[in-house]
């Protein structure tokens, strides 16, 4: 007997890697099959062909005005999302299985008579509560429904953040009882030494690759209020290279996760703005390193920056409220860091890979019971 793991792609990712470790520890009579649904797909080149004519019937006038990029479709198309399913089926009828779990919602890895389940950290429809999202970005209909099946198909959905389980019931009808909220593990770990003295360097933070998305912007102009009551203050912008025109900038572009941290670490506050944000692992590494976060009151944010405990929540391009919560924390070094660490104590209570593989693990123990359930039995 075996278990499944199904992701889109092959490698290590942290995430991957903790969730078959708890499985692996929760079952250790099963032995593992990893499916990676990209390579299935790749391995079959009339496959892509066919689905290369299906980007342009559903998607062809959104990529040539440009609306959207080709790459952003291919998987997109109602075509491979059936195709998918198909291969997974397939590749699992080969063995017996005690049954599946999919990392993400970007297919459908269920098998009929197979227990199967979701781990994910965004729905497509979610989208629609952001305020920055254009409704005519939603991909097709068609699509949807079939997104829909992967929710309704599963034993359990695990999801990320609240929001996200929010979405999957009320935006997809799928039962209360079959959706889980388990968080999400940082990366980095949450047990760095921390040297007080950085609340008082008056540092703001900014990690992030996509400028505008992430608030770029919006931080900028709120920085130069800033400069008015702290000319002293400094603003480090890390992950890209946008041109600035404000005193006391600095923007570093992109570095490794080692240099990463030494930015964390002489930070006094971390900002990030952002207008869409399907979960934002950088607001936990920011934690871990016992910085207050500001941010904007979006998606999963709100389970993890609480308003006044953990950092301050603004309104999406609300410029002044921002300005004033920076002004406020940088004038009183205390403050910060009771809040960040709160936020570090949120980080090492419910936000690491052991934690959410755990659960994961034990809910599926739970909900398989002593079932001997195997794919095509």
């Amino acid at each position: 007997m075996k278990f499944a793991f199904i992701a889109p792609g092959s490698g290590s990712h942290p995430s991957n890697a903790a969730i078959v470790r708890a499985l692996a520890e929760y079952f250790p009579e099963l032995q593992l099959d990893a499916i990676c649904v990209s390579d299935l797909i790749r391995s079959r080149k009339l496959l892509l062909l066919a689905n290369a004519f299906w980007v342009f019937i559903e998607y062809g006038r959104d990529i040539v005005t440009r609306r959207r990029k080709l790459r952003d479709c291919f998987y997109r198309t109602t075509y491979l999302f059936r195709r998918t399913k198909t291969l997974v089926s397939e590749r699992l009828s080969e063995g017996e299985y005690l049954f599946s779990f999919q990392h993400r919602s970007l297919f459908d890895g269920s098998k009929d008579g197979l227990p199967n389940y979701v781990y994910t950290d965004h729905t497509h429809l979610a989208n629609l509560s952001y305020p920055a999202f254009d409704r005519r970005d939603l991909f097709s209909s068609r699509w949807i429904e079939l997104e829909a099946n992967i929710y309704r198909n599963a034993r359990l959905n695990f999801t990320r953040s609240s929001n996200v389980s929010r979405s999957i019931v009320e935006d997809y009808g799928c039962s209360p009882n079959r959706v889980v909220c388990v968080y999400a593990g940082t990366n980095v770990g949450a047990h760095f030494e921390i040297d007080e003295a950085k609340y008082c360097s008056k540092n703001v933070l900014f990690v992030g690759i996509d400028w505008e998305r992430k608030g770029g912007p919006e931080l900028v102009e709120a920085f130069r209020r800033v400069l008015e009551v702290h000319p002293d203050a400094r603003l480090t912008i890390v992950g890209c290279s946008p041109k600035v025109d404000v005193p006391n900038c600095d923007v570093v572009g992109k570095v490794s996760l080692q240099s990463l941290n030494d930015y964390y670490e002489k930070a006094s506050v971390f900002c990030l703005p952002t207008r869409l944000e399907p979960f934002g692992v950088v607001f936990l590494e920011a934690f871990a390193h016992a910085l207050p976060v500001v941010a904007t009151d979006i998606g999963a944010i709100p389970d993890f920056v609480w308003d006044g405990q953990t950092g301050y929540l603004v309104g999406t391009g609300d410029i002044e409220h921002l300005a004033e919560v920076l002004i406020r924390l940088l004038q009183n070094p205390e403050h910060c860091r009771t809040l960040g660490e709160k936020g570090r104590s949120l980080v090492l209570e419910r936000y690491t890979w052991e934690k959410v593989g755990a659960e994961i693990a034990k809910n599926i123990r739970n909900t398989l019971g002593n079932s001997s359930t195997r794919a095509g039995s």
